[in-house]
């Protein structure tokens, strides 16, 4: 009487062990995924990632902000210099390397609010280029291995009893479900279309 109790605690014990095998299964598979995702992802410049709200951001840039820059550059520049000549007594204590000096302050300044975008654009291009040249290494060092990590986690589960392995189970299958939502809700806000908008388009 009691083997058939056994028997039947037995198959549902091999029962939820299966479940959880292949909820951590495919968790793992998808883990593994969604890094190479990631990477391929954060891999991309800017222009490749959104073409056209980098369009949005170089006119941007070059018809707003730059004339801005120049234009509180202008002041400051203005204000330097007159406070330069008045602190040499009106002009009566000339030095030729004030004006030198001056000039070098406004090429070196004039040279960095026109090239400001380029400067940035180039800070990105190195952070791409470092991506894309780590992201072997990202893909095969973070990787998962699937056989021998489920093979460990079911060595324990044979065990528990079966309370806890269905207590098991429902989590697995909760996280899959948080995951998988997650997933999604992640890549709607990074795919460039949700961030394009029908103004920009």
């Amino acid at each position: 009487m009691f083997g058939v109790f056994d028997k039947i605690e037995e198959f549902f014990n091999n029962l939820l062990i299966g479940i959880i095998e292949q909820n951590l299964t495919s968790l793992l598979v998808d883990v593994n995924d969604r890094v190479g995702t990631i990477a391929a992802e954060v891999g991309k410049t800017p222009q490749a990632w959104n073409g056209s709200i980098f369009t949005m951001i170089k006119n941007l840039s070059d018809t707003v902000i730059v004339p801005i820059a120049g234009l509180v550059m202008t002041g400051i520049l203005c204000y330097e210099l007159l406070s330069m000549l008045m602190e040499k007594n009106n002009l009566h204590e000339v030095d030729t390397w004030m004006f030198f000096r001056w000039m070098m302050k406004a090429v070196i300044a004039i040279y960095f609010v026109t090239n400001t975008f380029n400067i940035v654009m180039a800070v990105f291009d190195v952070g791409q280029h470092i991506v894309s040249a780590s992201a072997g290494v990202i893909n095969t060092s973070t990787s998962i291995d699937i056989s021998s990590s489920i093979t460990s986690m079911v060595d324990g589960l044979e065990l528990l009893s079966t309370a806890e392995l269905a207590t098991i189970a429902l989590e697995t299958v909760l996280v899959k479900i948080s995951i998988l939502a997650i997933s999604i809700i992640t890549l709607e806000e990074m795919s460039p279309t949700s961030l394009s908008g029908g103004s920009y388009s």
